[in-house]
């Protein structure tokens, strides 16, 4: 029944057309709250002429731009996934491994994939989508998206090597500093770092380098999205408001 009120839906806009503020939002621009406004203050043109008619449709043909620039609308997704161990990150594996992908029903046809990477036992946070440019800001070094992860020692972190590591450590790829750390418990096997360095394997690496074997990994926080009411293993579709933040957490898109 959704899918065929969905695919109606889509023969109606095709025909009947579709409001210029959810065009402009399925167009990732912003929510359509935001997109009310940009039309309200003139921002958009449809076929050269300003639009400031709330309400207003329009069609396939028509040419939509904002700031200068075409607004193409196709539906973007977006998904938070919750790792599980021995769960490769990518669209496919050669080896006939389970990947991400294996875990989200609408993969195949959305034809998402994951931003950023998680080694295959490492568990925590993913994001998945098929918006290009958020991928791309998401993952560049200079966006500086903050990580928090929950770090299991195979013995206790020293007093000397935690104030190594808050002052910065040297790895064979250069200086590395974290955004903060912190003992979880009395055992001081158990760790809480965050840092927004994208380093390849840059949290166990870390501790690998003073001689710590990582028992267990977890990204709990990525870019302000938490684990909450996420099992392992399953995912959710983003919010709107979450969206709208990812795309702006950062403030003017990479270059």
């Amino acid at each position: 029944m959704v899918e065929k009120a969905e695919k109606d839906q889509k023969e109606k806009d095709l025909t009947e057309g579709i409001r210029l503020n959810k065009f402009i939002a399925n167009a990732g621009i912003c929510a359509r709250r935001k997109a009310d406004e940009l039309i309200v203050n003139g921002e958009v043109t449809v076929n050269g002429e300003v639009i400031n008619e709330m309400g207003y449709k329009v069609l396939p043909k028509d040419i939509v731009k904002y700031k200068g620039q075409r607004v193409i609308s196709e539906k973007k997704v977006y998904f938070l996934f919750n790792k599980p161990k021995d769960c490769i990150t990518t669209t496919e594996d050669e080896n006939g491994r389970r990947t991400v992908m294996d875990y989200i029903k609408e993969a195949k046809e959305l034809r998402i994939y994951p931003i950023g990477r998680l080694d295959r036992n490492t568990t925590g946070l993913l994001v998945l989508t098929n918006d290009g440019e958020l991928a791309q800001k998401l993952s560049h070094p200079s966006s500086n998206i903050s990580k928090l992860y929950h770090v299991e020692l195979d013995k206790k972190l020293t007093i000397p090597h935690y104030e190594e590591i808050v002052k910065g450590l040297t790895l064979e790829d250069g200086l590395v500093k974290v955004d903060g750390l912190e003992y979880e418990d009395n055992s001081k096997m158990n760790i809480g770092i965050e840092i927004h360095v994208g380093k390849n394997r840059i949290v166990r690496r870390i501790f690998e380098h003073l001689g710590y074997e990582v028992i267990k990994l977890d990204r709990v926080i990525y870019a302000g999205l938490t684990k909450k009411d996420l099992p392992r293993g399953k995912y959710r579709p983003l919010s709107e408001k979450e969206v709208v933040f990812l795309k702006y957490y950062l403030g003017k898109p990479t270059k």
